[in-house]
């Protein structure tokens, strides 16, 4: 599973940077990207499809969630968090 969800965050993540998934690696800061927050809430829309979570993520207030969209590695460890959580 694990792999699955590092594989899968990076294709979303990917997607969103229009670059390939093979590029994206868990130390990537999404700022390095060049997505704006419209494409953070795209990558949040993405993860709550592909692994049927709901991730607290406030658009509106970013730093007020739990869920940090800094780094690839951290994505990859919330949406670990939430799959283990929710299971």
């Amino acid at each position: 599973m694990a792999e699955d969800v590092q594989q899968g965050v990076a294709r979303i993540v990917a997607e969103q940077a229009m670059i390939d998934a093979a590029d994206i690696k868990p130390a990537t800061k999404l700022e390095d990207l060049g997505l704006d927050s419209l494409a953070l809430v795209e990558v949040v829309f993405g993860i709550e499809e592909t692994f049927d979570i709901s991730v607290p993520y406030n658009a509106n207030d970013p730093s007020a969630s739990d869920f940090k969209l800094d780094t690839v590695g951290e994505v990859i460890d919330g949406v670990k968090q939430l799959i283990a959580e929710k299971a």
